[in-house]
């Protein structure tokens, strides 16, 4: 008897450790991100070309129509009523902590006063892709075509090189601690990540993740406009869909393009409770929903979450 009681309680401990294995592991992939029978919506039709994702405390979304007639950026709100901002043709945007919508594109970083919708230009002569602002009102830029992540001081307004050397480097976020950035190469297969220095320069150059790439072009994963979640994954845009990167650098999987043909441009959260992942892809915007929170950048940083 005592036999048989010692072979059921080791037959409990195996299966209870093989469930809390499962439970670990579902915590470490898409299943536990994305939503039973939600899949994309389509939330913005007839653009021209759409990116720049951003969200505010509020959870309206802002984004980019580039190459219109006149390119603008636009505010959605979570009922879906959509507002213009300002008529810029930027092709990133982020809300500062000062409450100022910043955007680049154009040659230029600018800053935007809500609801006013007035322009101050912060730096000019530059080559900008995207942008990321820090709650300590530090911007950083991609400049895609001089190979260079450039660091923009608000105070000062001049552009600095933080890291040159990356094939194409085009989207950027931060951690949710706001120590570590984060930049895509849309020429390359890297997630590169950075350390933050009280400087605001980087240091500690990794190459974080490997993405896929598709057949194609098997030397270029297309990562372009990431955003942020509350536990630290990075959702990047790119060329096989949203691929989603822990913190610790794991590939937790591919969340599968809006138009399986079509192409990604970037992604960012938004709505009341930053659960919706929106996609920008070309003349349309795509949002689905999640079980993950979006992180935004104004807000104090997320302590203990790299």
């Amino acid at each position: 008897m005592k036999t048989v009681r010692l072979l059921a309680a080791m037959l409990v401990t195996v299966l209870a450790a093989r469930a809390l294995a499962a439970a670990e592991d579902a915590g470490n992939t898409l299943s536990s991100i994305l939503v039973p029978a939600e899949d994309w919506q389509l939330a913005v039709d007839g653009l021209a070309f759409a990116d720049g994702p951003s969200c505010d405390a509020e959870g309206n979304l802002y984004f980019s129509n580039m190459r219109a007639t006149p390119a603008a950026i636009y505010k959605l709100s979570p009922d879906g009523k959509r507002t213009k901002v300002v008529e810029a043709n930027m092709s990133g945007t982020k809300l500062g902590p000062d409450g100022r919508l910043y955007a680049c594109g154009d040659g230029k970083v600018i800053a935007v006063e809500l609801p006013s919708g007035k322009i101050t230009v912060l730096a000019e002569n530059v080559q900008p892709n995207d942008l990321v602002v820090s709650h300590r009102g530090l911007v950083y830029i991609t400049e895609t075509k001089k190979q260079q992540v450039t660091l923009l001081d608000p105070n000062t307004r001049q552009p600095k090189a933080v890291d040159t050397g990356i094939a194409a480097p085009n989207g950027i976020t931060l951690s949710p601690d706001q120590k570590t950035l984060l930049v895509s190469d849309s020429r390359g297969v890297n997630l590169y990540a950075f350390k933050i220095q009280d400087d605001g320069t980087l240091a500690g150059k990794t190459a974080l993740a490997t993405l896929k790439t598709p057949p194609s072009k098997p030397g270029a994963s297309g990562g372009d406009g990431m955003a942020m979640d509350s536990t630290g994954r990075c959702y990047v845009s790119s060329a096989v869909g949203v691929q989603v990167v822990d913190s610790g650098g794991k590939l937790l999987g591919v969340i599968p393009k809006p138009v399986p043909d079509g192409p990604l441009t970037s992604v960012g959260f938004a709505g009341p409770n930053r659960e919706y992942l929106y996609a920008t892809c070309r003349d349309k915007l795509y949002r689905r929903k999640t079980a993950a929170r979006g992180v935004v950048f104004f807000e104090a940083p997320v302590e203990g979450k790299k």
